[in-house]
């Protein structure tokens, strides 16, 4: 199982110019990926830097027409000449999706701080070795601790995923709403963390939990044991960071750990102000 992520700004290379196929290109290039999670999909946001009000998530669809597209707007708002305008995180999964849920974040009230609600998307797929959930988010840029109340509630949702995972649950007879799906432990929890290696909510969503659900471990770490993380943002110069720093991460949950073979970053890209990052499970 391959899966990349990726915060693609709307399409926004360091150009400036919005570029959705160009981004498609390169994902490509780097072969074919089981699942694909995109942070910063927008559809109608003008306002937004080189953005015509691109509609990202029929485009995503457009360009990825072997997967299937789920998205979830973290922000809703009108759009002046009708409709409305979203900015959230897209999940493209060429696997079978069983289930979807679509979780608000924390937003805690903070004077004087710039912030927007965020979202984490979750989807069940069916991997060749079993059920797996894959997860992703774009946590809060000013403010560390709204990152640190939306790491909390990712570790909340886990615990109840792993519940569910534990406990049998009565279905509905006919397929409704109440069918029992399963939903399981294991994990793949990846994004753009707005915050680096050493930052106190990282080390808080690597804490293990108390009834023994399977903690999170760092992909890259696993993989590259001892080495720096490699920079994920500003290795093209941009204005919120003095240096590049590790802000994109894959995480996945301990169990999975022995079946990771390679995580690796594209750090030549000028697509994003971000770079791609991947991870193959063998």
């Amino acid at each position: 199982m391959r899966l990349l992520t990726w915060n693609i700004q709307w399409g926004r290379g360091m150009d400036g110019r919005v570029d959705l196929e160009r981004m498609a290109a390169l994902i490509r290039s780097h072969g074919a990926f089981d699942v694909i999670c995109l942070q910063e999909v927008a559809v109608n946001f003008a306002e937004l830097p080189g953005s015509r009000g691109e509609d990202g998530v029929a485009e995503v669809r457009r360009l990825f027409p072997e997967h299937e597209l789920i998205y979830a707007p973290a922000v809703d708002l009108p759009a002046a000449g009708g409709g409305r305008r979203l900015f959230g995180n897209a999940i493209l999964s060429r696997l079978p999706v069983l289930q979807v849920f679509r979780h608000l974040l924390p937003w805690p009230a903070e004077a004087g701080v710039p912030s927007m609600q965020r979202v984490l998307l979750e989807i069940v797929v069916v991997a060749d070795f079993g059920l797996i959930r894959v997860l992703t988010t774009h946590l809060e840029y000013y403010s560390a601790r709204q990152r640190l109340a939306q790491i909390e509630a990712i570790r909340g949702l886990h615990r109840t995923a792993c519940a569910h995972a534990r406990l049998a649950r009565p279905g509905e007879e006919g397929g409704g709403p109440f069918d029992a799906l399963p939903r399981p432990a294991s994990a793949i929890f990846c994004g753009d963390m707005n915050s680096g290696p050493e930052a106190p909510e990282r080390a808080r969503l690597l804490e293990p939990f108390e009834a023994g659900e399977p903690a999170f471990v760092d992909a890259w770490q696993v993989v590259h044991p001892g080495q720096l993380h490699a920079p994920t943002a500003g290795i093209h110069p941009v204005d919120w960071l003095e240096a590049p720093a590790c802000y994109d991460f894959v995480y996945v949950t301990e169990d999975l750990a022995g079946r990771l073979v390679a995580c690796a970053v594209d750090d030549e890209t000028a697509a994003s102000d971000h770079q791609p990052v991947w991870i193959e499970l063998g």
